[in-house]
């Protein structure tokens, strides 16, 4: 049977002094810090031994003695060692809010809130919508100098991918305005940030939502999405004046980029175009919408045709990969998507399978040179 020893009171005050110039604003050169005993001294008959009880964790853990004595002296120790470490802590804090008064009442929900504030368009929604995520509520409100890293190890356990990139961000972020005087959780201790595996739309997907859809617009527009390979928010925003009928070619600049884009488009990309609208936008309605709203139509669509694993996104990696079978140089894939770097570009077609053909092909097209004549 576990039974608890009687203890002095679990809360005790002590003066500690400190500088004058580490002083908060006050004439006092005394801080007080309030300690509280956090192990107790458990002891269980049963086995004759002494535990100390964590009264944060709620765990208990083996003294290793079954003598009163000896088990009191290193419960003390215990609780001194942590007294120790919250008393430097609380000193830091002194020295750091003279330096920046809002220091110690700065909380993650302030981290977040300022970053949104130097956002702009997307970005700004993307990091809107990330913040409202549940597992943030564990920290929400924590002060950042309390913060420990069992606390990210909580909200990363409960949350997503998307809560680990966005942590880290906000982390990251608190540490170069120098809200954190040390990382909260190691770089090498983070984990993984590990996403869904990505596909292209297949052409017989592809050919199926095109022949179920019933809304002509929205139809044009997974077709374009097809043959163009832009991203839905840059096909959406085409217009009439993007169409170079003569040179058979459409431009526009990629919103999240700014990279300019201008692409070739064949006959059948060429009938469609015919068919939209000769002036203004090309697709009126869907370009008033929001990108989620345009990939929540496109999941129903895909709902009714039993088609899992794709988004609208997904064109792009099926572009990529077309590209990239029928041997496109990758220098007009890397302007075609939009990208700067090569690595993107890399990225959307590293699922592309490439036949390579025989060497015995290829010699068999080489047509030999004549020879030439002396004169």
């Amino acid at each position: 049977m576990d039974t608890t020893l009687p203890r002095m009171p679990e809360s005790s005050q002590k003066a500690v002094r400190v500088t004058p110039q580490a002083a908060n604003a006050t004439d006092s050169h005394f801080i007080t810090l309030k300690v509280m005993k956090r192990y107790r001294l458990v002891y269980r008959g049963i086995r004759n031994a002494y535990y100390s009880f964590d009264t944060h964790t709620k765990k208990r853990e083996s003294l290793g003695t079954g003598d009163a004595d000896e088990a009191q002296r290193l419960l003390d120790t215990k609780n001194e060692a942590v007294h120790h470490a919250e008393m430097n802590l609380q000193i830091a804090q002194v020295y750091l809010q003279h330096s920046d008064p809002g220091l110690s009442a700065r909380t993650w929900q302030h981290v977040m809130e300022t970053i949104i504030s130097l956002k702009t368009g997307p970005t700004r929604e993307r990091w809107e919508y990330a913040i409202d995520d549940k597992a943030f509520d564990l920290i929400r409100h924590q002060k950042l100098l309390q913060t420990t890293a069992e606390h990210f190890l909580n909200v990363l356990k409960r949350g997503s991918v998307t809560t680990n990139v966005y942590l880290r961000r906000a982390h990251n972020f608190a540490i170069g305005m120098h809200w954190l005087p040390w990382p909260v959780l190691p770089k090498l201790q983070w984990p993984p940030v590990t996403y869904k595996e990505k596909r292209a739309v297949t052409s017989d997907e592809h050919r199926k939502i095109v022949q179920r859809e019933g809304n002509p617009e929205l139809r044009a527009f997974y077709e374009m999405l097809w043959h163009l390979g832009g991203s839905q928010s840059d096909i959406a925003a085409l217009s009439a004046g993007d169409i170079n009928w003569a040179d058979h070619t459409v431009s526009f600049r990629r919103r999240k980029t700014k990279v300019p884009v201008v692409i070739s488009f064949g006959p059948e990309a060429a009938t469609i175009l015919e068919s939209l609208p000769k002036s203004g936008l090309l697709f009126p309605w869907l370009s008033r919408l929001h990108e989620k709203h345009r990939a929540k139509h496109f999941m129903k669509r895909l709902a009714t045709l039993g088609i899992h694993g794709i988004s609208l996104h997904s064109y792009r990696y099926a572009w990529a990969e077309r590209a990239k079978t029928v041997g496109m140089p990758e220098r007009f894939a890397q302007q075609a998507l939009g990208h700067s770097s090569k690595a993107f570009a890399r990225a959307y077609s590293k699922n592309a399978k490439v036949i390579v053909p025989s060497l015995e092909e290829y010699e068999a097209k080489i047509v030999p040179m004549r020879a030439a004549v002396n004169q």
